[in-house]
């Protein structure tokens, strides 16, 4: 999240226009102007896309009054069944109209995503002009593929597969197919389909995962040949239960920010500047004993010149800590290093500033020597430093990066490689280290970069023995988990997603071992889902759904209570859980 507002922007927007709106009712003020009616249109009301991919539309304003700024969201690419399309996207230019004048019009130029694995077949997609976040007008487009340039085949026999499978299970399908002559023909041109839709999504390559309890048909033709066969489809049986809520002790004084759990000691963040009687300003880092898991005691506190202390980690032996600043009172914003020989009593070694860091550090991730920090603003003056922290009274810089394109909102260093997420410009992987392109920390090496467009990079978890990527985008509702396959560090591909309506996604905590992700969701509290096995496709509805907590009646962000949770994190069985409006909170799941 951003001390800036950006974390925040669609909702504050909403929040404002609600409340002008009950201010300016009928009911207590009868002579208030009535506000102009927004009144857009696309003209053409729809679009079919050719080959090209590529088209253009006019959003036209026909109220009264001048209307902005006009919010371009492109929907989810769906098939016939109304499936969601892994990787296939609809992109805009401009994304955003900052005024449409009464009576006027803005050309739109609009771009087609549709990678390899999307089979044959006809798609849809939708565009949306938003105005305070709601939808002013619509878009519809279709567009189909048809990959059918090979041979004329003959014959087709399904293959690979098998018989049965469970809800959210990926089955690799192939086909053998000759030609008029009874020739064999390798690489047939297919078109998969299954039968009902519903039932899964299915690849041009013949991958196909189970959506739905029952009988599905999977079905390859090509010209005159088909063949089909069945899969009985099971539940999926993940784990199920809910989540405890065993302790919080409210902070309600400041926002709070990010933490970490190292050993028997706890230490949350604070963030931006509380406006309730005697609020405080995000100046503090908070200190916990945890040595009773399930009843932390708040022992100690280090203050600092920032009005957003947004993140805190821990070094891998706990002997080191970092805190970031932001908006700092004398404009040296920088980082903190915290001595942690006593975990609950940490020290001030250094605080660190530059005139690299004077837009404010963001995010912060500690790997054995080195940390990697990331600077506020969009341009080149920003972007990660890398930071030589070998001897902590004396850190240097020692290298810097920036995507361009979009600020950079955080990093996560795992495996000698950093994920970079870029906002706008994507998910931008660097070898800082690996090996994989020569990289180093004081040499980072860029090994590839993926855009979703129209999707706002924040955040990125790493499952090096999965092969994926988890990204958040904590502004789009409904809110969208997007998975990477990473497999191919070098190519990476949008394979699957998870979606949840009300409210967007923040941090993200994987426990591995277990297949399972804890997803901080805002006003939604906090999710838990089974991401084990091969993901592709739609996950939420695949039965991964494990359990979920409003554990603060109900959800309400930047308010003096309800849910707003920011992230979690697993330590010794438990869920320690940092939120805005109340501070930490400790979870245990019961399945």
């Amino acid at each position: 999240m951003t001390p800036t507002g950006r974390g925040f922007a669609g909702l504050t927007v909403l929040l404002l226009l609600v409340g002008l709106s009950a201010c300016s009712s009928s009911d207590s003020e009868p002579n208030q102007p009535a506000e102009p009616t927004v009144e857009l249109a696309f003209s053409p009301g729809s679009v079919a896309f050719g080959e090209d991919r590529i088209g253009t539309v006019d959003l036209q304003n026909l109220g009264e009054g001048a209307v902005g700024p006009v919010e371009l969201v492109a929907l989810a690419v769906t098939d016939g069944s109304g499936n969601a399309v892994p990787g296939a996207s609809l992109s805009t230019s401009p994304g955003e109209v900052p005024t449409l004048n009464a009576g006027a019009a803005r050309t739109v130029t609009l771009t087609l995503t549709v990678p390899e694995s999307v089979a044959n077949g006809d798609y849809q997609v939708g565009l949306e002009a938003r105005v305070a976040s709601q939808a002013a007008a619509t878009l519809g487009a279709s567009f189909s593929v048809a990959r059918l340039d090979g041979p004329v085949i003959e014959t087709l026999e399904i293959s690979g597969g098998a018989s049965e499978a469970r809800q959210g299970e990926v089955l690799d399908f192939d086909v053998v197919a000759t030609d008029d002559q009874g020739q064999p023909v390798l690489d047939p041109d297919v078109t998969w389909r299954v039968d009902p839709p519903f039932a899964g999504l299915v690849t041009a390559d013949g991958e196909w995962v189970a959506y739905s309890v029952g009988t599905a048909r999977i079905i390859a033709e090509s010209g005159e040949a088909s063949d089909t066969t069945a899969v009985q489809v099971s539940g999926r049986n993940a784990p199920s239960g809910s989540f405890d809520a065993v302790w919080n002790e409210k902070i309600e004084l400041r926002y709070t920010s990010d933490h970490w759990e190292h050993g028997d000691a706890a230490y949350t963040g604070t963030w931006g500047c509380r406006d309730v009687p005697g609020g405080r300003c995000g100046d503090a880092l908070f200190v916990w004993d945890i040595a009773v898991r399930e009843a932390p005691v708040l022992v100690d506190s280090v203050k600092v010149d920032a009005r957003v202390v947004n993140d805190v980690k821990v070094s891998a032996d706990g002997s080191l800590g970092i805190i970031t600043h932001e908006s700092s009172t004398d404009g040296q914003n920088g980082i903190t290093l915290l001595d942690l020989a006593d975990p609950l009593q940490p020290t001030v070694i250094t605080r660190f500033t530059a005139p690299d860091l004077t837009p404010g550090v963001h995010n912060v991730w500690i790997d054995g020597d080195y940390a990697f920090l990331v600077v506020d603003g969009s341009t080149a003056s920003a972007g990660m430093r890398v930071l030589d922290i070998s001897d902590p009274a004396n850190p240097q810089i020692v290298a810097s990066f920036y995507g361009g394109g979009s600020f950079l909102h955080d990093v996560y260093v795992r495996d000698g490689l950093a994920f970079l997420s870029h906002w706008t410009t994507g998910l931008i992987i660097l070898d800082v280290g690996n090996g994989i392109a020569g990289g180093s920390p004081t040499n980072p090496v860029e090994v590839s970069r993926i855009v979703s467009p129209g999707y706002r990079v924040h955040n990125a978890w790493y499952w090096p023995e999965s092969g994926y990527v988890f990204l958040g985008d904590e502004i789009a509702v409904p809110g969208k988990v997007l998975v990477i396959d990473v497999n191919d560090l070098t190519n990476p591909r949008e394979v699957a997603s998870y979606v949840l309506p009300g409210a967007a996604p923040h941090n993200f905590w994987v426990d591995e071992p277990a297949g399972i992700a804890y997803f901080a969701w805002y006003e939604n509290g906090l999710q838990a889902v089974d991401v084990s096995g091969q993901l592709l496709g739609e996950l939420e509805k695949q039965a991964r759904q494990v359990a979920g907590i409003q554990y603060d009646a109900g959800g309400a962000c930047i308010a003096p209570s309800g849910t707003c949770t920011w992230a979690p994190q697993v330590h010794d069985g438990l869920v320690y859980v940092s939120d805005m409006n109340s501070g930490l909170w400790v979870l245990r799941p019961t399945f």
